[in-house]
């Protein structure tokens, strides 16, 4: 089946271009400038972004992944197409290695299915001074046996792993996520400037929410964010909700850091799209106000309720990016993280058309998976 879109301002990595576009078999066949040959269904002048591509999330819409359900998950997954994120990990917290185990083995057939990218691991090789909205009492040093079966849980589908590179087992840990396809992400820690580099050096490419939950940047002690931000083997992921970083810090690391490094993600948990109330972040309890999840008790910020549409949104109104540079930081940049870019991330030929469509404020008007519509113009 051919599809022509139409009458449409096309964001590409070279530029924004009015135009049309043709899919067939689910993938982008053309890409042209000016009216379209024959007929194709008109987008109004709407702009045309790649879909979204979230590397780090666990929830939405009053569902999660780390409760280990599958209708929580399925869920969860629709909620983020209906606000344009086509392509996603499925992140989960620190629990009892028995129920990340189970989650996992769940979230693997959604993964099969192709409902989901792959699995996050966000815990519990992580650092109890940094911990954030993870329980302390579960955290953990790094174990090869209970890596191992963490990993062998995801039946294949473990994408990536969050770890504290200063535990006790870390950088053989990294060191065995390189050696499993897995990508080895640095949160949640600690670490010193060195540390940090030590796991750069053994494959360490992802620093997990940038800022958040680490060692803060010192000019005499620099710890992981600026190992993350000089080191061209690292994406660094940036949590743009308005409530995670100032907008001047993010500013400060987009002008510092290629955009072809900044990956926008969203954190989301249960409570995105969803009114203030109490809510559950694996075993933790998260009270939501004004639209700020914080542990039960005015304690951490846990996850956000941000959807990548607001975080692409934000890029460009607040942060002043152009429409190129936001497309690159929620979509390509991500896809490349997860060796995802020769099908996906950008509106190039032959890759699978995952599209949003954007009215001229922005918000999303229609949503495309492998050229089929999932939200309807």
């Amino acid at each position: 089946m051919s599809i022509t879109l139409s009458d449409a301002r096309i964001v590409t990595p070279d530029g924004v271009h009015h135009g049309w576009l043709t899919i067939e078999d689910g993938r982008i066949t053309h890409v042209g400038r000016g009216p379209a040959p024959g007929n194709g269904r008109g987008l109004g002048g709407r702009i045309v972004v790649p879909g979204f591509v979230d590397i780090h999330v666990h929830g939405g819409g009053g569902s999660g992944y780390p409760a280990g359900s599958e209708e929580q998950a399925r869920r969860t997954v629709a909620f983020h197409r209906e606000h344009g994120t086509t392509t996603a990990l499925a992140s989960l917290v620190t629990a009892p290695l028995d129920r990340l185990k189970a989650a996992a083995g769940m979230l693997a057939g959604l993964c099969a299915e192709g409902l989901l990218a792959g699995i996050h691991y966000e815990g519990p090789y992580i650092s109890a001074v940094r911990c954030g909205a993870h329980r302390p009492e579960l955290l953990r040093s790094p174990s090869a046996a209970e890596f191992a079966e963490l990993i062998k849980a995801g039946d294949g589908h473990v994408r990536m792993f969050t770890l504290a590179p200063e535990l006790p087992g870390a950088l053989e840990a990294v060191r065995e996520c390189v050696d499993s396809g897995v990508v080895a992400a640095i949160g949640h820690t600690d670490a010193t400037f060195e540390q940090s580099m030590a796991a750069i050096d053994l494959g360490a490419s992802v620093a997990t929410h940038l800022f958040n939950a680490m060692r803060p940047l010192n000019h005499r002690d620099p710890g992981p964010i600026t190992a993350a931000m000089v080191d061209d083997r690292v994406t660094v992921e940036i949590v743009n909700d308005g409530v995670h970083l100032n907008p001047s810090v993010i500013d400060l690391v987009l002008a510092a850091v290629p955009a072809t490094r900044v990956a926008f993600v969203t954190d989301a948990m249960d409570a995105a799209g969803m009114p203030d109330g109490d809510f559950d972040l694996g075993p933790m309890k998260v009270e939501v106000r004004d639209g700020v999840a914080r542990l039960a008790g005015g304690g951490a910020i846990a996850g956000s309720t941000l959807t990548m549409d607001r975080a692409f949104r934000r890029g460009v109104q607040t942060n002043g990016m152009t429409l190129p540079q936001a497309a690159q930081v929620t979509a390509l940049t991500p896809a490349q993280v997860l060796g995802l870019s020769h099908e996906i991330g950008s509106i190039t030929t032959g890759k699978y058309a995952d599209l949003v469509i954007l009215n001229d404020n922005l918000t999303v008007h229609a949503v495309m998976k492998h050229g089929t519509w999932t939200t309807e113009p």
